[in-house]
């Protein structure tokens, strides 16, 4: 299939050329002919599966066609929400760039940042608009946004939304927009007061859904090193050693244990900063963009803060915590060895976790390699134990190993026994 199949203007189709896109993903040709027909539309679908496409390219077909047929008063007549300002920025370049051959205009707007040039934007009007929640009803408050002839209502990556406490402000702009409207709903994942919300604001969706990513790039070359759980954070500490780290982004499954490894690093002379739904849109920024420039060199995330982190030659990344979703897994590795670049992806393994890494090799369908060699072993039954090194091969970082059964070690001197007194 190609994007001409989906019967895609012409104008949309010449932009997309240029981009160097001929194919659809599977969540735009199934979502496109669905939206073009006007429909609600209930998505299931991750970062990194082509979305932003899915929705972006039916609202500049159907504007476009409304703007020649049907003209109808001025104003804003598309509303993107989403959560934070990097995900507004990336959906603002792809309108820029889908619909670089038509007359519709676009704005990005979010907090964190002064309002003047947002409010001009909007004052010299704008048929689109992408805003984080919090920004646009200060705005709206403000009277500088006024919804009352919106067509078109997306609501992107509502889970991370919810995660974020963005929800309650989200129900707020909803109950002020025209409740006749087309509305576009996506989710990765889908907790019950986020089902809930699609309940109560779609009208007979169509429910359209991507079978998760479950195979990893062969450019990415994988480990996995067992440890005991309170060893985890010298083990870090030990391999982030190698100089030849340059940037790593290291995965934790919460937020406290992510701010927990953040401390713990810069205590050990490591410059690292947390990202995850509690800090501010502008630490979340200025630690993406450290990380970017590399002013930092470990950006410690959790799953949902980190999606649409897109940071060119990320060396390594490296899951503190192993996921409870394997595919989770496989979108974390993922951040590396993007475009044919080779990458490095490490994985600690507790005993708790090890369930958790044998679902994890039956998704991406192979076995990940265990380095056993390092200071930090998991010794236990049904762990690999360390490779039998000779004496002087194991005398690493301060650290000596003895792991083979026939090594001379110098005997104890016993302890002299002495009666209580």
């Amino acid at each position: 299939m190609t994007f001409e199949n989906l019967n895609l203007i012409e104008p949309l189709l010449r932009a997309l050329k240029t981009e160097g896109y001929s194919k659809p993903t599977p969540i735009q040709a199934q979502a496109i002919p669905v939206l073009l027909e006007r429909k609600d539309l209930l998505g299931c679908a991750q970062t990194g599966t082509g979305k932003t496409a899915a929705f972006a390219l039916p609202i500049l077909h159907l504007l476009h066609q409304d703007e020649l047929f049907v003209k109808g008063p001025v104003g804003i007549k598309a509303l993107i929400l989403t959560p934070t300002r990097e995900l507004a920025i990336q959906i603002g370049d792809s309108f820029t760039a889908y619909g670089k051959h038509l007359r519709l205009s676009h704005t990005v707007i979010f907090g964190g940042v002064s309002q003047h040039t947002q409010v001009k934007a909007l004052r010299d009007g704008v048929d689109i608009l992408i805003a984080t929640p919090g920004r646009l009803l200060d705005l709206m408050d403000q009277r500088h946004v006024k919804l009352q002839h919106l067509k078109m209502l997306v609501l992107d990556e509502a889970d991370r939304m919810l995660d974020m406490g963005f929800i309650h402000d989200v129900k707020k702009v909803i109950a002020r927009v025209p409740a006749k409207r087309q509305t576009i709903f996506f989710s990765a994942t889908m907790p019950p007061e986020i089902a809930s919300l699609a309940n109560t604001i779609l009208s007979n969706p169509v429910k359209v859904e991507v079978t998760p990513v479950s195979s990893t790039a062969n450019t990415i070359q994988q480990s996995v090193y067992f440890v005991e759980k309170n060893n985890k954070r010298k083990l870090l500490h030990h391999l982030l050693q190698d100089r030849s780290i340059a940037t790593a982004l290291v995965f934790t499954r919460t937020k406290h244990g992510a701010d927990r490894v953040t401390r713990q690093l810069n205590d050990a002379g490591i410059r690292a900063e947390a990202i995850h739904g509690n800090k501010s849109q502008g630490a979340r920024q200025r630690a993406l963009s450290n990380f970017k420039s590399r002013k930092t060199r470990v950006l410690v995330a959790t799953d949902i803060a980190a999606r649409g982190i897109d940071v060119e030659e990320l060396t390594h990344v490296i899951n503190f915590e192993l996921p409870n979703v394997p595919e989770t897994y496989v979108h974390r590795i993922g951040r590396t060895g993007r475009a044919g670049a080779s990458g490095i992806s490490i994985s600690f393994c507790d005993e708790e976790e090890k369930e958790f890494l044998d679902d994890i090799q039956k998704v991406i369908g192979k076995k990940i390699p265990v380095v056993a060699d390092h200071p930090y072993p998991l010794l236990h039954a049904g762990m690999p134990k360390p490779v039998q090194q000779p004496r002087a091969a194991t005398q690493r970082h301060g650290h000596t190993q003895n792991n083979g059964k026939n090594a001379q070690t110098p005997a104890k001197k016993k302890k002299k026994w002495y009666p209580k007194r």
